[in-house]
């Protein structure tokens, strides 16, 4: 988003969005919410994920509509009454650790990225955000780690990799994929840009002009 300039744009007028699975958590049950308390409750299992809204979110986001997201709450496990809008954009990206294990979820994308870091790495993440941003202590995001997300990532993440179209090693490090991302994301935009001036001039009848618009502005 940085480096394609999005993240300064307003979000009326964005080209890039970018949402996340985290947003689409279940509303858990007074059981469930206890057991999250305590933190024994698996976060990094299918189920925990509203999958009927994140397909429902993803049809209108693909038919061009304005969509709310839901806003998660990470220290109370449940679901705020606020939602985050999210308008019309060319290119959505669509960021989570189980977005390819539904069928159903992983068709409607139109390119899989899956993005390889060592586990030492993700470890090591996780209990800097845990802490920091969700109140947790040391202690119980290492018992958490063991007991549910490591076996988690292991039956439930990593066999998803082979549905990727593009893998990627080293993650943010690796600056010479995430160019190459970027300049594949430029080049739709170049396109969907194209394609918003054709339609206003062929709405003013100017076809010669469109032509030349055409063939000066395809994606390299």
């Amino acid at each position: 988003m940085e480096l394609l300039g999005q993240n300064e744009i307003d979000h009326h007028q964005r080209q890039v969005a970018i949402l996340s699975q985290d947003s689409f958590y279940r509303v858990l049950t007074p059981e469930q919410k206890g057991k999250a308390l305590k933190g024994q409750f698996n976060f990094d299992h299918p189920d925990a994920f509203d999958n009927d809204l994140i397909i429902a979110t993803l049809w209108d986001i693909k038919e061009g509509k304005t969509v709310h997201i839901p806003v998660y709450d990470f220290v109370s496990h449940s679901r705020k009454e606020e939602t985050v809008m999210v308008y019309p954009a060319d290119v959505v990206l669509f960021e989570g650790i189980l977005m390819f294990y539904s069928q159903e979820i992983r068709d409607l994308f139109q390119m899989k990225l899956f993005v390889d870091t060592d586990a030492d790495t993700r470890l090591s993440r996780r209990v800097l955000r845990d802490i920091s941003e969700r109140g947790r202590d040391l202690e119980s995001v290492l018992a958490q780690y063991i007991t549910f997300v490591k076996p988690a990532f292991e039956e439930f993440c990593l066999p998803t990799k082979k549905y990727a179209d593009v893998i990627i090693p080293r993650g943010a490090d690796n600056l010479v994929a995430i160019n190459l991302i970027v300049q594949h994301i430029q080049d739709i935009l170049n396109g969907g840009l194209t394609k918003r001036l054709n339609g206003w001039f062929n709405s003013y009848g100017a076809t010669k002009k469109q032509q030349t618009m055409e063939s000066s502005s395809r994606p390299h």
